[in-house]
């Protein structure tokens, strides 16, 4: 698809904004409202508060952790429910009354553990539970420090990641600055869980995650949207960057890919924004929100 068209290359037109009213706005994080800087650039701010004066709803759905999420929540000026790891936590911070909770079964968490653990992966993964939104991990890797730093949260290293596992985690992580690693990875699991045991996707190229099966961002932003606020996909737009992106994209009635994401994504998508680094964002709002 080319970028900045609401035009597939073999010229069949997929969005009619006019046709379309947006009542609900939602957006990822990282790679799309936020880049190298980490922070929310004035133009999207400025394009996001322009939605808002619509009376059109925005809110957040991420891979993020719900603490590392909200600072993003709160500049968005969202009053919704903010929907974090994949959609597997989705919390209102107003009321701090948690409407969803669907964590990864212990015994499936510690199948995920015995793989990683195994002596080629052991040295080249560093792997991180999610349990009741802290981060837990086996020791402090480089990789981790440098998530940490981004995410702005404190990892528990705490040796044998089994002895946390009494509660169960709401998400499983595994980084490594090979991403070939990554991808071998992601297919060999999902060649031995099938999506009714769990979700398995990526949220960046090193970056493998796991959720509970029924937990993606398409299930959270329908339960926005359908169960919270009464609307049906057609007035829905949501705006991501990556493969953990693709049901949200999916499922709203205009999907926007960022052109920063990769080409699988893209596809997927009904209109490719320019780069997050060129604002795209507030470039796809301005396109079906702001000009209708």
């Amino acid at each position: 698809m080319q970028q900045g068209s609401a035009a597939r290359e073999d010229g069949k037109q997929i969005v009619d904004a006019k046709s379309t009213e947006i009542q609900l706005l939602v957006l990822d994080i990282d790679g799309t409202i936020a880049g190298e800087s980490n922070e929310i650039r004035q133009p999207v701010r400025r394009a996001i508060r322009s939605c808002q004066e619509r009376g059109v709803q925005v809110a957040i759905a991420t891979g993020r952790m719900y603490c590392s999420a909200l600072r993003f929540h709160q500049e968005s000026g969202s009053t919704l429910p903010l929907v974090a790891y994949q959609g597997a936590w989705i919390q209102d911070p107003a009321t701090q009354q948690l409407h969803r909770h669907w964590p990864v079964a212990r015994q499936t968490a510690e199948q995920l553990l015995d793989y990683f653990e195994q002596p080629q992966l052991r040295t080249v993964l560093s792997v991180h539970f999610y349990i009741n939104d802290r981060l837990y991990v086996r020791e402090l890797t480089k990789e981790t420090q440098i998530y940490a730093e981004r995410s702005g949260i404190k990892p528990i290293a705490v040796g044998d990641l089994r002895q946390v596992l009494q509660n169960e985690p709401t998400k499983v992580l595994a980084l490594s600055d090979d991403t070939n690693v990554i991808d071998q990875l992601l297919g060999t699991l999902r060649r031995q869980y099938t999506p009714a045991e769990l979700y398995l996707t990526k949220s960046v190229a090193t970056f493998f995650e796991a959720t509970n099966p029924f937990v993606n961002k398409g299930t959270g932003v329908r339960y926005l949207a359908e169960e919270l606020l009464g609307l049906q996909a057609a007035n829905v737009m949501t705006i991501g960057d990556n493969f953990n992106d693709v049901e949200m994209l999916e499922y709203a009635g205009i999907g926007v890919a960022m052109g920063n994401a990769p080409i699988e994504v893209k596809a997927v998508a009904q209109w490719v924004a320019p780069t997050v680094e060129q604002d795209g964002a507030a470039a796809a709002i301005e396109e079906f929100v702001l000009r209708t």
